[in-house]
């Protein structure tokens, strides 16, 4: 089982821009999107605080965050780097073997990258995601490049949506779309 100390929840900023553009959306009736807790247990508490200072996670997590856009159902992990690249070890097997699932029940599934330095988000979609992940597990290139992300698939700041994803969901399901009816004209 993994241990964290008080200084081990990285990311906690970028899911609070997450969590405020999800209470957006939802509150302009977009999406209904929730942040998954990762269930923990408590070794240590500071007496003078009663706050944890030492736990272990009970199980692994799936994804950061679950939900429906419009109807159609969405998850997805929020990873940030402070590189040009964001190591493929950040994802773990029962995360893409989720993801995958997901997908393979008409699910959107991705994840939100922040890449920190550049200020730059991108969405990634769960079939690119594999292709990387994959080749990593081959034994190739142990991360993923800000440039291999798709440009149609950055995530822009808006005065109201901190991180505005929804245009790169919208994005991966027009592709999808014209994907299959790609292959259904033959």
């Amino acid at each position: 089982m993994g241990y964290f100390k008080t200084r081990g929840l990285r990311g906690s900023g970028f899911e609070d821009l997450i969590n405020e553009t999800n209470r957006e959306y939802l509150s302009d009736g977009l999406a209904v999107i929730q942040k998954i807790p990762t269930p923990i247990t408590p070794v240590e508490m500071s007496s003078d605080r009663s706050v944890i200072t030492l736990a272990y996670f009970d199980k692994q997590s799936t994804v950061d965050y679950i939900g429906n856009v419009q109807g159609i159902p969405v998850c997805f992990d929020a990873k940030e780097t402070k590189g040009k690249s964001l190591s493929v070890s950040n994802i773990r097997r029962h995360q893409m073997e989720f993801m995958n699932s997901f997908a393979e029940q008409d699910g959107v599934a991705f994840i939100l990258v922040s890449f920190i330095d550049y200020e730059r988000y991108f969405v990634m979609d769960i079939a690119e995601l594999d292709r990387w992940w994959n080749e990593a597990e081959r034994g190739g290139r142990k991360s993923i490049p800000m440039e291999a992300f798709d440009e149609s698939l950055s995530v822009e700041r808006d005065r109201r949506y901190l991180v505005h994803y929804l245009p790169a969901v919208q994005a991966i399901l027009d592709k999808k779309t014209a994907t299959e009816e790609t292959i259904h004209a033959f």
